[in-house]
């Protein structure tokens, strides 16, 4: 591909891109994210390229490997254009049937079709599937209609035309003016004015101005932007693109955790592509315009997701954080002024100078415009990546989109922020999911986790658990974050462990308190939503714990007892699971006998007994 030199030549490339391919033409879409290739994609694509070869149809259809489709849960994906058919958990050996009956006889595959376990109704197409009807997919959309390795692709869809907006019919100020009227926040965690940011750092005293592109996301069950930056890297090197024009940069990173080597492999490729086509570095569309981008690889440390942090670790340093009393849009790397924003949010900057601020303001709510990325885990019968406007509910988001919780269960609450945020009650349901209204309960947007549990979670261990999580995380620079974490699980476990005394839960009142108001950064500050929302919200559980030394819900292993109901047939499966010879099988269609000396609670005889004969007290 020639190296392009105008915006006319960008848009004349386009057309022929665009008329070469032929709508009607049938092509297979397989997703090839991380997600699915564990789930052995892989093996689905090397046997669909045998088998359209084998049937003769290689010629007449394309095979397009793309990033994540969003629906993790029934991954691997095959979709059939332009009929637009969805095949669900495809394995290697439904291949051919799938080539032979649907690609050549133009027949659908019952057995590989959704079915919703609610209404039993199959769906033939994605716009059939509750999981997608409900979601607004403004930067996801694409992640199923490219292959990520395909600036082609890409340019096709209308790619990098907001670049070329940019730079041919608007100056600096109105590319920043334009941004801050959509009233964007960011989507890494804070919620900040983006505009405003850009303008800071663009005001901002000092020479080279950096441009940062964060894709170091470490929340447990998070991966908006890996998943972003593996589908369609170009959506985030055009928006920092224009960024860096509307700043006054010429220079930018992309800060990615090697633990994820398929978005490092594709942001590689869409640099060097577009680099050859002149996309990026001197002289873009020969606008005048410079700006390089290079890739860091971090260490996956958790506290480097904090924006200083980050920048010590570019620099080569220790990923420790430092006080904000000079913001690093003033003095960030090198001492020089330099704009951080995540994947989603520079994702965001080509649909709104493309479509306009005023048509990005029209989504959303009042003070959080636009759509917002979340991934949907925990117990949730439709686990995966779902997008949607902001101030959409969470009962929507999670009983419609995520069709509400399995096995019968009974929803006890939400986490939303990763790590760092609030447990919502089931009771809490209806409230709308934005920054403001998040923030009002104790929780939090963060980067986008929402982490469903159900009556079978104990609240208490929850906030252990990610307690424990945020102090192998912590940096140990600030002495509030280093002892007061650290004391705060040491409490927590002595509640678990039936060590409890009333006293406790004043304690971990007053020290999230100190690490709310003197921790250095914002790791250490929403360090405590975990514990003061299960508080707030689960009170009940905590006492439950210190003065009946009980857990309500099985799951604190020294506060519980196993036993064996009479109603148990003596099937013997408890017998074969139980690692420790404690359950014996004395007579056939008996009950078996519970040794609990030798018992450790490990669970095993409760997971796979299916008749409800192991009770939990």
């Amino acid at each position: 591909m020639n190296r392009l030199s105008s915006p006319q030549e960008l848009e004349a490339l386009r057309e022929s891109i665009v008329q070469s391919r032929d709508p009607g033409k049938r092509c297979v879409t397989i997703c090839g994210g991380t997600g699915c290739v564990a789930l052995l994609s892989g093996d689905v694509i090397a046997t669909l390229r045998e088998e359209m070869k084998k049937q003769g149809v290689e010629s007449t259809v394309d095979l397009r490997v793309t990033g994540c489709r969003g629906f993790c849960e029934r991954g691997p994906h095959v979709v059939i254009h332009p009929e637009g058919i969805l095949y669900q958990r495809v394995k290697e050996k439904d291949v051919t049937e799938i080539v032979s009956e649907t690609i050549v006889n133009g027949r659908t595959i019952d057995r590989l079709l959704y079915v919703d376990p609610v209404t039993k109704q199959k769906a033939v197409y994605e716009s059939e599937v509750p999981f997608y009807s409900k979601q607004r997919r403004l930067l996801l959309d694409s992640n199923a209609r490219i292959a990520p390795d395909s600036i082609e692709d890409y340019l096709a869809l209308g790619g990098y035309a907001a670049l070329s907006k940019a730079l041919s019919a608007m100056s600096p100020e109105e590319v920043l003016e334009e941004v801050k009227k959509s009233d964007l926040r960011g989507r890494g965690g804070g919620g900040f004015p983006t505009g405003r940011k850009w303008q800071t750092t663009r005001d901002a005293e000092g020479e080279p101005k950096y441009v940062i592109c964060n894709c170091d996301e470490g929340d447990p069950g998070a991966f908006m932007d890996r998943s972003l930056m593996e589908g369609n890297p170009h959506s985030a090197i055009e928006g920092m693109l224009i960024g860096a024009y509307a700043i006054g940069s010429n220079e930018g990173f992309i800060y990615v955790r090697n633990e994820y080597p398929l978005a490092v492999l594709h942001a590689e490729t869409a640099i060097r592509q577009a680099e050859e086509c002149g996309l990026l570095g001197d002289n873009i569309l020969g606008s005048g315009f410079s700006c390089r981008i290079g890739i860091n690889r971090g260490g996956g440390a958790f506290v480097c997701g904090e924006s200083t942090a980050l920048m010590a670790s570019l620099e080569g340093k220790v990923g420790e954080p430092r006080a904000k009393y000079i913001h690093t849009s003033e003095k960030g790397l090198w001492e020089k002024p330099t704009n951080l924003n995540n994947v989603e949010t520079w994702a965001n900057v080509p649909l709104i100078i493309n479509n306009g601020a005023d048509w990005y303001r029209q989504i959303g709510t009042e003070n959080s415009k636009g759509t917002k990325i979340f991934s949907l885990v925990g117990k949730v019968n439709n686990t995966g990546l779902v997008e949607v406007p902001m101030g959409m509910t969470l009962r929507e988001i999670v009983m419609d989109i995520g069709g509400g919780v399995p096995k019968g269960k009974k929803l006890k609450a939400i986490q939303t922020g990763g790590p760092s945020g609030g447990c919502i009650p089931e009771s809490m349901l209806d409230i709308p999911v934005d920054f403001d209204e998040l923030d009002k309960v104790g929780s939090m947007m963060g980067s986008g986790g929402m982490i469903v549990m159900d009556e079978t979670n104990c609240m208490v261990d929850i906030a252990k658990y990610f307690i424990s999580f945020l102090e192998g995380e912590s940096c140990g620079k600030c002495v509030p974050c280093r002892e007061g974490l650290k004391r705060m699980r040491e409490i927590l476990t002595d509640i678990t462990e039936g060590r409890g005394e009333e006293v406790d839960i004043e304690r971990l009142e007053r020290l999230s308190e100190t690490l709310l108001d003197s921790a250095l950064c914002g790791l250490g500050n929403t360090a405590p939503n975990p514990v003061l929302t299960s508080i707030r919200y689960f009170r009940d559980e905590y006492q439950a714990h210190i003065r009946d030394k009980r857990c309500p819900a099985g799951v604190c292993k020294a506060l519980i007892t196993y036993s064996i109901s009479d109603d148990c047939p003596g099937c013997g499966l408890c017998v074969k699971t139980c690692p420790q010879g404690a359950i014996t099988l004395v007579e056939k269609k008996k009950p078996v006998i519970l040794d609990r000396e030798k018992c450790i609670k490990c669970g095993a005889c409760y997971d796979v007994c299916r008749l409800d004969s192991v009770i939990v007290k």
